[in-house]
């Protein structure tokens, strides 16, 4: 019930007890494009898929690298998550000069999420609308993380977040145990002695199954489902590997083997979650 008298700052509340501003936001990580990510017990994979605002223009980097041990993956609105990068390098940086050691990664998401949730209780400032999922490696091991505008922080063994990501997340939710070895499987993590190549798989495949076979782009490439070395991107970290980008040519070798295999194995295991609205004007 007159819901915009309620939305015009994100410190007022609705008389339902809701902060409509950050709703919005949430609704912005929605809204962007697909981002999926899963962890072993040696490596953490992130994958996202990158956006063209037409046919003349190059794809928007969706994956970025914070340090040698930390890479974000990003749903929302892009120049948000630049901000974000921007802080979250400044603080390894930081912590490196003092200590003279990697942060580690529990430490910057605290960080990261007293910095969202500040925005949603000051005047005259708005939430961030992206959500964020960061792949990691410390002395503790491999974490995939995902933060979201209200200041919450999750971890996770895998998680996809975006448009069209119920496909990705039923997948995973499927496949997680894939990778085991059989012994104690009731104690032991989803995808944990997967190895590194099976993670970019399962990665791709859930992937897969977030793109829209209506995309104009998956028409014209003669791809039902749409995910090629030009929208496709996978990040790495683990031991005795530093974060690194997959893209391009060195990603095409793995959209091989997924098309060998026939397509998605995880495309309409799962409905649409309502995310598949177009970011509009907004670069998402």
């Amino acid at each position: 019930m007159f819901r915009n008298q309620y939305d015009t700052d994100v410190t007022v509340w609705s008389p339902e007890g809701r902060l409509l501003q950050v709703e919005y936001a949430m609704e912005s990580v929605k809204q962007g494009s697909a981002c999926v990510g899963l962890r072993s017990s040696t490596h953490a994979v992130i994958g996202a898929l990158k956006r063209s605002v037409s046919e003349l223009s190059a794809h928007q980097k969706k994956i970025l690298d914070i340090d040698s041990h930390v890479g974000i993956g990003i749903a929302g609105l892009t120049a948000d998550a630049r901000t974000l990068a921007k802080w979250m390098r400044s603080e390894c940086l930081n912590h490196r000069y003092v200590y003279g050691t990697d942060m580690p990664a529990g430490r910057l998401l605290a960080g990261l999420a007293d910095r969202h949730q500040r925005t949603t209780q000051t005047y005259v400032r708005r939430p961030y609308g992206v959500g964020l999922l960061v792949a990691a490696y410390d002395k503790a091991g491999p974490h995939l993380y995902q933060t979201c505008p209200s200041g919450n922080v999750y971890e996770y063994y895998a998680s996809a977040v975006g448009a069209r990501s119920q496909s990705g997340r039923t997948y995973l939710e499927k496949h997680c145990g894939d990778g085991n070895d059989g012994a104690n499987d009731e104690a032991q993590a989803p995808f944990a002695d997967a190895s590194l190549d099976d993670l970019i798989m399962h990665a791709l495949r859930a992937l897969a199954g977030c793109v829209s076979t209506d995309d104009k782009e998956a028409k014209a490439k003669g791809n039902a489902e749409g995910l090629t070395r030009d929208n496709g991107s996978v990040g790495v970290v683990g031991r005795d590997q530093a974060f690194r980008l997959i893209e391009g040519d060195e990603l095409q070798p793995y959209l091989d083997r997924l098309e060998l295999e026939g397509g998605n194995a995880g495309a309409g295991d799962g409905g649409d979650d309502g995310d598949d609205a177009d970011g509009g004007a907004m670069e998402t």
